[in-house]
């Protein structure tokens, strides 16, 4: 029976590591046929990868710069179809119980023959779902994901100035222009408790974009407060409901309207 090759991406900050797998992926070509696509030294240089190659199996360390295992396979749930992740880490046996539920299969480093044989078994398996890859990494992603004619492009959460609810989705403001994202934002608002307040029912701001607030209007009717951004000409409404809260959780000093 012929088996098709599988297509690997392999991701780890560490050469030798990715030695070894190239190395350990020749020892089981016989009867685990692979076909390497590509190597990264992190998530970002792996997500920039498949812009351009196709994969079925990524193997990604847990731990590395930029972009760590997580956090790309979390992105990697993403695309259409989605490829299946193996997670390579040097953790102890009761850290690993985690990540045995969270992707395909893990390889514990060394990478030996046995094992990747037996994870490239599983591949077929469901993949994850984005619920236990978060509790996984708890803490805040780096980046968001954007999906824009069939490739992922990654927006630094840094570098979002307001997030908007329009109808069923949500926009990113970033570097002049918006960015649609699949998320909701009270997942953002709940991942970013530190990063964004929420100014309006459909709007999110990030904290170090705000330069101040103006009360704008005369009569009670039409008085509001917008917010003023830093290098930025426009101006946010904050409704009546969540100044208050904003107002205190910035410690803004109101300039006169």
């Amino acid at each position: 029976m012929h088996v098709s090759p599988l297509r690997i991406l392999i991701v780890d900050d560490e050469a030798p590591a990715r030695a070894r797998l190239r190395d350990v992926l020749g020892d089981i070509a016989a009867t685990h046929p692979a076909r390497i696509v590509g190597m990264a030294a992190n998530g970002v240089e792996a997500l920039r990868l498949l812009e351009e190659v196709e994969a079925d199996v990524v193997l990604a360390d847990v731990r590395m710069p930029a972009m760590d295992g997580v956090e790309l396979a979390r992105h990697l749930a993403r695309l259409q179809p989605p490829p299946a992740v193996i997670f390579t880490t040097a953790y102890d046996e009761y850290a690993l119980q985690a990540f045995d539920v969270a992707a395909i299969d893990y390889l514990l480093k060394p990478v030996r023959a046995e094992r990747l044989a037996t994870a490239l078994e599983k591949v077929r398996r469901a993949m994850p779902s984005d619920d236990v890859l978060s509790g996984l990494a708890p803490g805040e992603r780096q980046h968001f994901s954007i999906s824009e004619r069939g490739r992922i492009v990654l927006l630094s959460v840094a570098d979002v100035v307001y997030l908007r609810a329009e109808q069923k989705y949500v926009t990113a403001r970033a570097h002049g222009r918006d960015y649609l994202l699949d998320e909701t934002l009270v997942q953002i608002e709940q991942e970013f408790p530190g990063r964004f307040v929420r100014i309006h029912r459909n709007c999110l701001v990030a904290r170090a974009a705000i330069g101040g607030a103006q009360r704008v209007g005369e009569g009670e009717g039409d008085a509001h407060w917008e917010i003023l951004l830093r290098d930025n000409a426009e101006r946010l409404p904050v409704s009546r409901r969540q100044w208050p809260v904003v107002r205190q959780a910035l410690g803004l000093q109101a300039s006169p309207g």
